[in-house]
């Protein structure tokens, strides 16, 4: 509605300081943000070409209102007032938004280690999980998705990492 893009557009301005353009640093003026265990791949988020609807590659230094606005698009709830094909639509991009923000070398997929890195920095919080646990919990996960995708697996195969359309059976 209008009314949230006022809200967004008024956040926008503050957390840039009435400028016309984000950068990085900004966001490390977001309390919240400050203790969120993937707070660098939510801020990446909003500077990652493939999440502007643009199909770009790549980021940007600084992002305008607009590529905020469509950004942050990605965490608004769907409307209820949608048909079945829509709503599929709207969750097919919200799952390639988070799939984008954990393929951080844009290559179209998730490996082993950029999963591991997502456990390790999720589990970080828990000062009682060890980074040796949070592999064999990645390592774990990550072999159950490579069973679903693959199917059965030879044990001269290797499973090169999640692709956008594994993510999406998973």
């Amino acid at each position: 509605s209008f009314e949230q893009i006022g809200v967004l557009h008024k956040r926008f301005k503050q957390l840039s300081h009435s400028e016309e353009t984000l950068q990085r640093d900004h966001f490390n003026e977001i309390p919240d943000l400050a203790c969120n265990p993937i707070r660098s791949q939510i801020i990446e988020a909003f500077f990652d070409r493939r999440n502007f609807r643009q199909n770009g590659e790549g980021t940007v230094e600084e992002i305008g209102f607009e590529e905020f606005l469509v950004v942050m698009s990605h965490f608004r709830p769907p409307s209820l007032h949608v048909t079945q094909e829509q709503r599929e639509g709207v969750r097919r991009e919200k799952l390639r938004f988070l799939f984008n923000m954990h393929d951080t070398d844009n290559d179209g997929t998730i490996t082993l280690e950029e999963y591991r890195h997502v456990v390790e920095e999720l589990l970080s919080l828990s000062e009682v999980m060890e980074t040796d646990t949070a592999k064999s919990i990645a390592d774990a996960a990550m072999l159950e998705v490579a069973s679903i995708s693959m199917g059965h697996m030879e044990p001269d195969e290797f499973y090169e990492g999640i692709t956008f359309e594994h993510f999406l059976k998973v």
